[in-house]
């Protein structure tokens, strides 16, 4: 799901690239896509495209005269170009045709997710968001009062949308790992200096994605937005070297999510366990890399051939 470094330059890019063009015409594939029905949707035809701005993970289009198209994409959902006029193909939602080209917004997959809702204020499209402290404009004293308003893990707090803005999966990751922090610590346990440690590393790791994603993004559009990047330290890396220890970076799923973390940096060399592994395995489970290794030695020893008698 894009979180708030891939949405803020898809802001940014769909402002440079169709602000003040009109859109000639919306043509809508899916019309599940479309949550509201008044004012219609059908209403952006001839507005043109003034701004755009994030609400927490949700890209909200101002068009003029004041609408606003606030799209939420989900998992799979994506924008893309097209030649205007273009076909929409069998993942596109919907497109706005500008006089040059046509905007598309794809969902990838059977789980169709994503969703426009239409507005007509901006109060109406704020109203959306689920309440979270936007993490780069926060003070470490809003920070801190995010983070300590509920008894939770660093990881579900992180990625909490009632607490903090934009952060999910992927960054809550990232964050944890170079702040050197588990990510099932308790939050109720977090002493003042590791809660500034952790709002500066907050801080620290979404500016530099930004900034990275811009990059990339040049003076084009983001067409290949991502939770899996290379450059990332831990998430999507699950036994890959930690860029930092080289141990295997060690993953716990739950839910609909996982935590990708290093043993070795954040948790003291201790593995965390993972619920349905743990139990299966009861007493089995190992604690430690160390266990892990001796177990994974264990097992390619029992299934060596035996050496045949001399």
């Amino acid at each position: 799901m894009p979180e708030l470094p891939d949405v803020v330059v898809y802001v940014e890019r769909l402002v440079a690239r169709f602000g003040g063009q009109p859109v000639e015409n919306l043509r809508v594939k899916s019309p599940f896509v479309i949550r509201t029905f008044d004012p219609p949707a059908s209403a952006v035809v001839g507005r043109k495209l003034a701004s755009a701005f994030r609400v927490g993970k949700r890209i909200a289009l101002v068009f003029d005269p004041e609408l606003y198209f606030v799209v939420h994409l989900m998992i799979a959902g994506r924008f893309h170009l097209a030649p205007s006029g273009k076909a929409l193909g069998k993942i596109a939602l919907l497109g706005f045709d500008f006089p040059d080209e046509t905007l598309l917004l794809t969902e990838a997959g059977t789980k169709k997710r994503a969703s426009v809702h239409v507005v007509a204020t901006r109060e109406e499209a704020l109203a959306l968001g689920r309440g979270g402290i936007e993490p780069l404009e926060a003070t470490l004293e809003e920070f801190a009062g995010a983070l300590k308003a509920e008894n939770h893990t660093l990881k579900r707090a992180l990625t909490d949308p009632r607490l903090f803005s934009g952060i999910g999966n992927a960054y809550s990751d990232e964050i944890l790992f170079w702040c050197r922090l588990s990510p099932m610590k308790r939050t109720i346990d977090l002493d003042p200096e590791t809660i500034e440690r952790l709002y500066d590393t907050t801080r620290r790791v979404l500016t530099t994605w930004v900034e990275r994603l811009r990059l990339d993004a040049g003076d084009g559009f983001p067409e290949k937005v991502t939770a899996f990047r290379p450059e990332m330290a831990v998430h999507g890396r699950y036994k890959q070297p930690c860029p930092v220890c080289a141990s295997p970076v060690q993953r716990i799923a739950y839910a609909s999510n996982e935590a990708n973390y290093c043993a070795t940096c954040q948790t003291g060399g201790r593995l965390l366990a993972d619920r349905a592994l743990s139990r299966l395995l009861h007493g089995d489970w190992p604690k430690t890399l160390e266990e892990l290794e001796e177990s994974k030695a264990q097992r390619a020893a029992s299934v060596l051939p035996s050496k045949p008698d001399s």
